[in-house]
This record gives C-alpha cells, structure tokens and sequence, in this order.
C-alpha cells in the first residue's frame, strides 16, 4: 500500500459510546463516519423522533495505516476494538461508505427504504397496543406512520389504524 491512501475500516465501539468514540477518535486526527438514522422513539405516552446510529456499537474510521498511528485506536475512549484480519485492521470497500453517504438527506441522517412493504390483503400480526397478537388484513397506509388494518372483532371486520413500526407480516 502506498502512502497517503486512506481505506474504510470498522470500530467496534462499547454500547452506547459510538459518540464518545467519535469525538476521542476525532481529536486523534483520524476522519470518522458515523451513519445516522431518524427513529421514532416511544417512552411514558410521548414519540418522539431521534437519531440513532444505523449500526448500533459500530463505527467507520478512515485510516492510512503505512503513516497513521493506528494501533491507539484500540486505547481509544469509547471503543471496543478496531476490526482486523490477523495483525493487520480489514478494510471495507469503499463503495459501502460511499453509498450510505448518499443516501443521507440534507441534515445528513441516512434515509431508509419505507416500510412496511405489504400488499393489499397480506395478513398481518399487530405486535403492540390494545390489540396485540392479532391478525387483520393490510388494507394500506394512511401516512408516512400509519397502516388502516381490518381486524376481525366481534364477528365482523373492523378498521384499524396502527403505527407502521407496530405490525409485522406473518
């Protein structure tokens, strides 16, 4: 490898320390990515929409490793341990940071594919809420968050709105 080529490589940072690691990481000199995500977030009746990392406990650093001193990685606050193949750090292709950085909107969170990617008619389980463990039928979104389900309730079909992130295929 010759000098001045900079590769992608995977930080295993300890749970809920990805941001420690960034700023340690960071103060060494060392370029980081950190793809992001916005989920919504439910806690005591409130949602409320946070970033959150897109892999949990892991991290991309950019490292020339024939100059930068990449072994004080591992004595990083905040990380677990730099991802290698035998002595040397594994890199990744280039192309996978390349294409979440695209996908990333204005304020620089990653966007995800919309889901869930039901069909008209496909059975579905409702996993949270009053209603939870039965099984309707898709019948579509109403938003961006909401599915209307038809739920068998009382002998007959009934109309059912529910958060996306609250029901699953079966």
């Amino acid at each position: 490898m010759m000098a001045g080529q900079q590769r992608w490589y995977v930080v295993q940072t300890q749970p809920n320390a990805e941001n420690k690691a960034v700023v340690h990481l960071a103060r060494q000199g060392f370029e980081i990515y950190l793809p992001r995500y916005l989920k919504r977030r439910r806690h005591a009746r409130r949602v409320d929409v946070v970033g959150v990392p897109l892999f949990p406990c892991y991290l991309f650093v950019a490292i020339d490793v024939t100059v930068q001193r990449w072994r004080s990685i591992y004595s990083t606050v905040g990380v677990s341990r730099l991802l290698c193949a035998g002595d040397l750090p594994a890199p990744v292709s280039d192309q996978v940071v390349t294409n979440l950085k695209q996908r990333e909107d204005a304020a620089g969170f990653v966007q995800l594919e919309r889901w869930p990617q039901f069909r008209l008619g496909d059975k579905i389980r409702v996993l949270e809420g009053a209603f939870s463990d039965c099984l309707g039928l898709y019948e579509g979104m109403t938003d961006k968050d909401r599915v209307a389900i038809l739920l068998d309730l009382l002998g007959r079909k009934v109309r059912v709105l529910l958060d996306a992130e609250g029901v699953a295929a079966v």
